[in-house]
């Protein structure tokens, strides 16, 4: 009888609740206003031709790699980070191999890491989810092959230093260490410069949040030159579809677009977190598009909370579910007038929440 690996039979399943999102939404960490015109235009001026042909991303990735300030021959582009991840998987882990996560982090990674036969450890965060450099450094042993952190950190926008993310990498040096940067325009913070002292260390970049093209699916992997030859041999070479390689320069091209978004974002983290302080609600300060804070004491507030705001049209995420995280909901944060709209939501649905909790427990 035909059976799956049993590395693939033991996955835990990851279903997004992606159907029906309809409203405001800020469940997501997507773009709240969508892609520069330029893209859209581009889109408009596509061929037959440039749908029939196969996708050359060279031409491309040479734009992206002078784009970043990095050599062609270091980048890789990618169908999403998502599958950046999977090939360092590919490439690095084998069965009886070791990986790192924090916990809590995207999901993903630890998915693709047992997918490729190896032991997942998560070492939990810090008290208020503070990055565990000490905990991570001794728990690398020769059987570490892969470590992964998302920086800024999803979902709870919490950020690692350099200093951090570079003793981590000279510690674990028979390791590949994956800094994933999704979320780097709204923080600034990159470890790109510490490739030259730290050859294991790979960055990945995303064009689904600040750029608004989650539906293309487009993500970068950067790297040393060498390790990069191995990571390419397990990539397919029409990875990125053409529709995707296209709009990539029209949407670097256009700074300005992507700079007003990201302030615009900024803002309205900013008067979120304002909120929440003089509402007396804990959360966590983000270097993200978004941010985690208490919604209540347990899973069943934080789906009270989720529900209500949806009924008001307002679509936040759940994260109970994460280690460390019950009773959280993680909002993304958009333009001005969508978070008067938020604030307004929130204002309407704190009350009443709060309301039928103490209902609950008296």
């Amino acid at each position: 009888m035909l059976r799956a690996r049993e590395a693939i039979r033991a996955l835990p399943s990851y279903h997004p609740p992606l159907a029906g999102r309809a409203g405001l939404r800020l469940d997501f960490n997507e773009s709240t206003v969508g892609c520069s015109p330029r893209v859209l235009e581009r889109l408009r001026h596509l061929s037959t031709e440039d749908l029939a042909r196969y996708p050359e991303r060279h031409d491309v990735e040479e734009k992206l790699a002078e784009f970043l300030g990095v050599g062609a021959d270091e980048l890789l582009l990618t169908n999403g980070v998502d599958e950046a991840i999977h090939l360092l998987c590919q490439t690095f882990l084998g069965a009886d191999d070791e990986a790192l996560i924090v916990a809590p982090t995207y999901s993903m990674y630890r998915i693709y890491m047992m997918a490729a036969g190896a032991q997942v450890r998560e070492i939990p965060s810090r008290p208020h989810f503070r990055f565990p450099i000490n905990e991570l450094c001794n728990s690398i042993t020769d059987r570490t092959k892969l470590i992964a952190i998302a920086n800024p950190n999803n979902p709870t926008g919490t950020l690692a230093t350099p200093e951090q993310l570079l003793r981590l990498a000279s510690s674990a040096c028979s390791a590949a260490v994956l800094v994933d940067e999704a979320y780097f325009e709204f923080c600034g913070q990159t470890a790109l410069s510490l490739r030259k002292e730290c050859p294991n260390l790979f960055v990945t970049r995303t064009f689904s949040k600040a750029y608004g093209l989650a539906g293309l699916r487009a993500g970068v992997l950067i790297g040393a030159r060498d390790e990069m030859v191995s990571v390419r041999l397990a990539c397919s070479p029409y990875n990125v579809n053409a529709v995707a390689l296209a709009c990539l320069p029209m949407a670097i091209e256009d700074r300005e677009y992507i700079e007003r978004y990201v302030g615009e974002v900024l803002q309205s983290r900013d008067r979120l977190e304002v909120f929440l302080r003089e509402q007396g609600i804990q959360f966590w300060p983000s270097q993200a598009n978004f941010v985690l804070f208490r919604a209540g004491a347990t899973k069943a507030d934080a789906a009270a909370f989720t529900e209500c705001m949806r009924k008001r049209g307002i679509l936040v995420r759940d994260r109970s579910s994460d280690s460390g995280c019950e009773g959280c909901v993680r909002i993304t944060l958009g333009t001005s007038e969508q978070t008067d709209r938020l604030l307004d939501g929130l204002q309407q649905t704190l009350p009443v929440v709060s309301a039928e909790q103490g209902a609950a427990r008296r």
